[in-house]
């Protein structure tokens, strides 16, 4: 019935105990509907051979997916989904392009901040930043959550002359891009650029996964009016409640040639959504 998952399974290059891998796999089946609502998920014992585990390990991975309600298990007649039934289904945030939907999403999100200070701004940022070695910078690491479910780890670092309203107290109550526009500094466009990382030391306990959990990384240099950085974002989301959408179209008759509808790098400053 699952067939082709043992495969799957052995492909993963990252470090999980095995039971944690059946565990995302299984739970991304249920988030996708494959097993409806009171619908019976396979046996113990046929999990455990179509992934080529021992029971015990499947055992362990179903425990974890019934702890977060997903799954009802009865002794006897064996495991259920709860599918929606008990608010088991999983919400997630799309982020449909590079800003279109920034401060939207924040919106929707609460958020609760980890550290704020000014440093000096490490080489990278400086680089990116467009800054000398050593120019202060202010720091911040925040933890945005939908319905109290934690859903990035955003860690930013700003220019420190460009930082005097992003106290805690403002962004507690606005987004980062909103707080910076009313500041006089209107954003025009965004670099950015996706790729995973497993959850470490720091982050998976903020992020309520285990270490070694994939995440989703996203880092993003934002640019005002004159194409000076003004903010480099490092973003850590959980890919079950997070998701990048993308619309592409084709261009030209001859070379099928499919381009991006995000916004490019000339577009007008977006609107505070």
């Amino acid at each position: 019935m699952l067939r082709d998952l043992r495969k799957s399974i052995d492909q993963m290059a990252m470090p999980l105990p095995q039971y944690h891998r059946i565990y995302l796999v299984l739970r991304e089946q249920l988030a996708e509907g494959r097993y409806p609502p009171s619908t019976p998920l396979p046996g113990e014992l046929e999990l455990a051979r179509d992934f080529g585990v021992s029971r015990v390990t499947v055992r362990t991975a179903l425990d974890r997916l019934a702890e977060e309600n997903l799954i009802a298990r009865y002794r006897g007649r064996g495991t259920f989904s709860r599918g929606s039934e008990n608010g088991a289904s999983q919400e997630r945030v799309a982020a449909r392009g590079v800003l279109e939907n920034i401060v939207d999403n924040s919106l929707k999100t609460s958020v609760r901040i980890v550290s704020l200070e000014k440093i000096p701004a490490p080489d990278e940022a400086a680089e990116l930043l467009e800054l000398a070695k050593g120019t202060m910078i202010q720091k911040g690491i925040r933890v945005r959550s939908l319905k109290d479910e934690p859903l990035s780890c955003l860690t930013t670092f700003v220019p420190g002359h460009l930082s005097t309203n992003l106290t805690r107290r403002n962004l507690l109550s606005k987004p980062m891009l909103v707080l910076l526009e009313e500041a006089g500094i209107r954003i025009s466009s965004a670099n950015q650029t996706l790729s995973a990382q497993l959850a470490d030391h720091f982050v998976a306990p903020l992020l309520k996964v285990d270490i070694g959990a994939p995440l989703l990384a996203v880092k993003r240099t934002v640019h005002g009016p004159d194409g000076k950085p003004v903010q480099l974002l490092r973003g850590l989301y959980r890919p079950d409640r997070y998701e990048y959408q993308m619309h592409l179209s084709r261009v030209g008759d001859g070379a099928r040639i499919w381009v991006s509808q995000e916004a490019p790098p000339t577009a007008s400053p977006p609107s505070k959504r």
